[in-house]
């Protein structure tokens, strides 16, 4: 889901008349004839010109929320409601490449499939060294990097990068042309640190996520990959039924959540459709780790299937309900609060890592590092399983 914080404005009264209480002002109980009265009042006195009328219906619904005291109650207007669709499809004017920082500080490119990217000829772990034929410098930082390499669609609009190859140490240097990319939310690759141990990151979690979580982990069983690592950083949730079946991909049996809401206590027990439970599994989270993030996170932590790596997460632990009003807007409210296996409840909380660590100043995966250490020592005391067992049916 989206979030919003609502805030209230608070004004400084200089010349002030006070004016004698309205007769209509206990005439009803029912509704808001306040909002009535101060309105028909504006009309009558009001020196300067009005906003329009479904400004000041936006502006009373805004200030009927805030009164909640719920950062994740909130109203949005109908053009921010319309891109909420987009976000969870994904969609984007740029070259179809994930940027990753390494532990050298060096940034990789691993291109999406069928992107232009890859027409081009871009590799994955390729290392990006200069774009539009300027040095990139310690200083610059994922996210402008990331901005630099999109745009807008139209003929002859694209970007000219220069990278090395890490196989080869040959550096080269390509156009390539903008294009409309549709993101997945999951992206894998076995690890170029340890070709035993598969990386799979979920950035957001959205209709399409299970089918992309059971492609990713049929093609790392077929690369007989022997650990996990499952990158939740930066996973602000999604949708909650597909947060529970990522959950249920590596947990067989029990519960995975518990949902409260004003009626009653429900259970998200794990289907017999689990995808991989027998092999060693890391996941990385970090503050920016929140919602059906942590769902994920607080039931793989609970069952004792998965050790957490990095920094505390957000602590989002509630459910919120999108329901669609008549001009286009929409509103999210409140509806649940959702418990780990063991019932912890995260909101304001959120899930201590087992590994906690500072994030590198200069943006170096320090987790991802970690991840590695610790799954190569699982899989060197002979602990782990060494083959991973994926159910192997055609994704629908």
């Amino acid at each position: 889901m989206l979030l919003a914080l609502v805030f209230g404005a608070g004004f400084f009264a200089r010349d002030i008349i006070r004016l004698p209480l309205s007769v209509s002002a206990a005439a009803s109980v029912d509704g808001y004839p306040l909002l009535d009265e101060v309105q028909a009042l504006i009309d009558k006195h009001f020196l300067r010109e009005q906003p329009s009328q479904i400004e000041r219906q936006y502006a009373a619904i805004r200030g009927m929320l805030s009164s909640l005291n719920d950062r994740f109650t909130f109203f949005i207007d109908p053009p921010v409601a319309a891109s909420e669709s987009d976000a969870l499809a994904g969609t984007y004017g740029g070259i179809g490449v994930q940027i990753k920082r390494n532990e050298k500080g060096e940034f990789e490119l691993y291109p999406y499939a069928d992107s232009p990217a890859i027409t081009a000829g871009i590799a994955d772990g390729d290392v990006l060294t200069a774009i539009n034929e300027t040095p990139l410098d310690s200083a610059v930082t994922q996210d402008g990097i990331d901005q630099m390499m999109r745009g807008e669609v139209k003929e002859g609009s694209g970007v000219q990068i220069t990278v090395t190859r890490a196989a080869t140490g040959d550096n080269l240097t390509v156009f390539v042309p903008f294009a409309v990319i549709n993101v997945p939310s999951v992206t894998w690759r076995v690890l170029a640190e340890d070709s035993s141990i598969g990386y799979v990151q979920v950035s957001l979690f959205t209709g399409r996520t299970p089918v992309e979580l059971k492609n990713a982990l049929q093609d790392l069983n077929s690369k007989h990959v022997q650990a996990l690592v499952l990158d939740l950083r930066n996973n602000t949730g999604g949708l909650l039924q597909e947060s529970v079946q990522v959950a249920n991909a590596f947990i067989g049996t029990g519960p995975l959540a518990f949902e409260d809401d004003k009626q009653n206590e429900q259970v998200f027990n794990a289907q017999a459709d689990a995808l991989i439970t027998n092999l060693p599994l890391t996941v990385l989270v970090n503050d920016h780790t929140a919602s059906g993030a942590e769902l994920v996170a607080g039931a793989l932590q609970d069952d004792q299937r998965g050790v957490l790596i990095g920094q505390k997460t957000y602590g989002k632990g509630t459910v919120q309900q999108i329901y669609p009003l008549s001009d286009g807007s929409s509103l999210h409210i409140t509806a649940a609060a959702w418990l780990t296996p063991k019932k912890h409840a995260l909101d304001t909380v959120g899930l201590q890592p087992d590994i906690p660590l500072v994030p590198d100043p200069q943006g170096r995966d320090v987790e991802l590092g970690e991840a590695v250490r610790y799954l190569q020592q699982k899989l060197g005391s002979n602990e782990a399983t060494p083959e991973a067992t994926v159910r192997a049916e055609a994704a629908s």
